[in-house]
Order: C-alpha cells, then sequence, then structure tokens
C-alpha cells in the first residue's frame, strides 16, 4: 500500500479524517499531528515529520492561510508574496528529495467582507504558487475554487474554517485527485 502524506494547516486537519477514512484500504494515510502554520513552519517541520512518518509516495501539501493573515493594526500580510514563494519552492526542493509525487493544494477562500485576509491578496498568492508549481512540473488542486463555488455553505461560523459540508467537499476533491497516484 501507498503512504499518501497530508501535509498544511488547519484546513488540512479538517479534511485529514475524512481522507484517511474514504482511502481506507488503498492507501496508508500519515499526517503530523501539529497545524503545520505558515510557509516557515512547514519548511522547519517537513523533514521531521518526514523522519517520524516514513518516507511518503504522495504528498498533499498547502500553506498560505497563516502567511496572507493581517493583524492590526499591520497592513502587510505575515509573510510577503516573494518570502511566501520562496519558501514554498524551499519545501518544494524536500519534497522532491523524498521522490514522492507531489500535489500543491490551493489556499482556501475567505468572506469577501473578511479583515485579516482578503481573497484578493489570496488570489494573488495562489497564481504565483500555481506559476511556481507548474514550473516544476506539481499539479494543483484548486481547493480555493471548490470553496468559493459555495462560500457560505462550505465556512464555518468563525469565517476561515471549513464547516463539515466545507470539510466533505474538500476531503472529496483530495481524495479523487489522490487516487490518480495510486
Amino acid at each position: 500500500m501507498k503512504k499518501v502524506l497530508l501535509l498544511g494547516d488547519s484546513i488540512r486537519m479538517g479534511y485529514e479524517p475524512l481522507v484517511r477514512a474514504q482511502l481506507a484500504g488503498e492507501a496508508e494515510v500519515v499526517a503530523p499531528a501539529e497545524n503545520g502554520r505558515f510557509a516557515k513552519h512547514t519548511l522547519w517541520g517537513v523533514n521531521l515529520w518526514i523522519k517520524e512518518l516514513g518516507k511518503p509516495d504522495i504528498v498533499h501539501w498547502n500553506n498560505g492561510l497563516w502567511d496572507l493573515h493581517h493583524e492590526a493594526p499591520m497592513i502587510e500580510a505575515l509573510t510577503s508574496l516573494d518570502e511566501y514563494v520562496h519558501t514554498i519552492g524551499r519545501i518544494l526542493n524536500e519534497l522532491q528529495r523524498t521522490g514522492a509525487s507531489i500535489i500543491f493544494a490551493t489556499t482556501t477562500a475567505v468572506p469577501y467582507d473578511e479583515t485579516n485576509r482578503s481573497n484578493a491578496e489570496i488570489d494573488m498568492y495562489n497564481a504565483a504558487a500555481v506559476e511556481l508549481m507548474n514550473r516544476h512540473g506539481v499539479e494543483v488542486n484548486d481547493l480555493n475554487r471548490i470553496v468559493k463555488q459555495d462560500l457560505a455553505g462550505c465556512l464555518c461560523p468563525d469565517r476561515l474554517h471549513m464547516s463539515d459540508t466545507g470539510n466533505a467537499k474538500l476531503a472529496e476533491r483530495v481524495t479523487s485527485v489522490i487516487r490518480r497516484y495510486l
């Protein structure tokens, strides 16, 4: 059975148990117990988690919501666009060294009136990440598009994380993309 490593922030943590259940008997799904938070944290932890969880055959990974956070009175995102692209490029290098198939997931959308993050900025960071992944031949799983199709239904009251419906939709999409690599 192939080993699937799920990496990412709390959005990953929301769909992770559903993906694990959907792939039961088809793949071993592993993930760090902790939140991958912002890209620098994932870069810091990626090799530690691989040592702990074992060499993966497939990696499905996201980062972005923490990087794009604006804590008032901060006006700029926590991580600049250039720093974000550079850091996810470094994460990609580490993941490629494993020989695993890599799938990068876009950062999910937020309500259009959100004050700590904006969809315009999320779209800009996603576009830069997609360009980087395309240059390296990495498949992109557009979770942002899935959430934007039903923002009200996908987001829970905290306006950032997924509702049960949102987690189910993302898990279905993540599982279907991973299955192509099994």
